[in-house]
């Protein structure tokens, strides 16, 4: 009777990229679900909770504003929704990218395993950044922010929000909320995941607040304030990535980030600069400052303490990791440049050095032993 043997082989194991790929069939698929639920009248109503933004309102027409009535927003439970569909949304971006453009770098340049992580993360981050930047930056200039820096304290609360405004808050939360469930499908490290959601907890902690309390960022106190600063921030971040992204092509690049030290520290003294002139300044000469939840006036002295603390604990924070961050940099960069130093041969002196030279060299036995004392007795024998 034949007896089967055991098989030694090892089960298959999924490779990254059929991870990515999975993961993202199954996120389109979701997304796709919402999307033909507004195809049917049964199902429309509940799917256009998460595909559009809801609590508008419509603001009529004046002779000074406008001649057309203005559709503005507020924020309410329902946002959550949304969210969700936006994150699946920015899931599906990421694998895009990762599998149509950032994987393709990887086989030409065949990284290490650890570049090949970095690499990644600053590649992805890079994308957003510049996305985020563009996106911000035409809002600053669409509303007139940057020519009437007054907008940003004058005529508080701003608990109204144009499309563009609110849209562009639930991206940003939608897009820090995807980061949690991509630490599992870009199998990070575990070294690497509490670096990583300590500064993803920071973007929801302030993004949430702001949007709650008509703040946004660790940067920032209002909204109209917090878009400014959060584009400053975006562009400091976007260069640093950019850089890192160039260093891992050729490790002589070195200037961008000489260019992001310099930026990091001129944006954070004018985050507490604009926070302080905003909050410190503006809003306590303000007329009402009386807490109103109905109509969202957080513009009280605990409030205004609260925010401008958390400001400055941030940017303390952030400044100490930039400090580690060159100082570590400056230690491996000067080690890598020290000559190396040149041990002197130790020299002995009498007769064991005359032996040693006799025998062989450094004191070692030649293979030829003719001149050996054994070899001398039997000549003479």
């Amino acid at each position: 009777m034949a007896i089967r043997k055991k098989s030694n082989k090892n089960p298959p194991v999924l490779s990254h990229e059929f991870v990515l790929q999975n993961h993202a069939d199954i996120v389109s698929c979701l997304a796709m679900l919402f999307l033909l639920g507004l195809m049917f009248e049964i199902t429309a109503k509940g799917a256009i909770i998460f595909v559009a933004l809801q609590y508008n309102v419509t603001r009529p027409a004046t002779e000074e504003q406008a001649a057309e009535s203005a559709s503005l927003y507020y924020y309410g439970i329902k946002d959550l929704a949304t969210v969700f569909f936006y994150m699946l949304v920015a899931i599906i971006v990421h694998a895009i990218i990762q599998e149509y453009v950032l994987d393709k770098i990887n086989r030409r340049m065949h990284f290490s395993k650890t570049k090949h992580s970095k690499f990644n993360e600053s590649g992805q981050l890079s994308a957003f950044y510049l996305f985020a930047c563009v996106w911000g930056t035409f809002i600053l200039v669409s509303e007139n922010y940057i020519s009437d820096p007054t907008i940003l304290w004058r005529a508080y609360p701003h608990n109204l929000m144009t499309f563009q405004m609110k849209f562009f808050y639930i991206s940003q939360l939608a897009y820090w909320l995807h980061a949690f469930p991509e630490l599992y499908f870009q199998k990070t490290k575990k070294e690497d995941i509490p670096r990583q959601l300590v500064y993803i907890g920071l973007y929801l902690f302030h993004i949430a607040g702001a949007y709650l309390l008509n703040a946004l960022i660790c940067l920032s106190c209002l909204n109209h304030l917090g878009l400014v600063l959060l584009v400053l921030h975006y562009f400091v971040e976007f260069l640093f990535h950019i850089s890192r992204l160039f260093y891992f092509s050729d490790e002589k690049y070195q200037k961008g980030f000489s260019l992001w030290a310099v930026l990091f520290v001129l944006g954070r003294l004018l985050t507490l600069i604009l926070s302080v002139l905003t909050v410190g300044f503006g809003l306590a000469r303000a007329e009402n400052q009386k807490l109103d939840f109905s109509t969202g006036n957080f513009n009280v002295l605990a409030v205004r303490i609260a925010v401008l603390a958390s400001i400055c604990i941030t940017q303390a924070f952030m400044m100490w990791k930039f400090i580690n961050f060159q100082l570590r940099r400056w230690r491996e960069h000067s080690a890598f440049q020290a000559p190396p130093v040149k041990r002197k041969p130790a020299v002995t002196k009498g007769r064991s050095s005359r032996k040693g030279t006799e025998n062989g060299v450094n004191g070692t036995v030649t293979s030829n032993g003719a001149d050996s004392p054994r070899s001398r007795k039997e000549k003479s024998s």
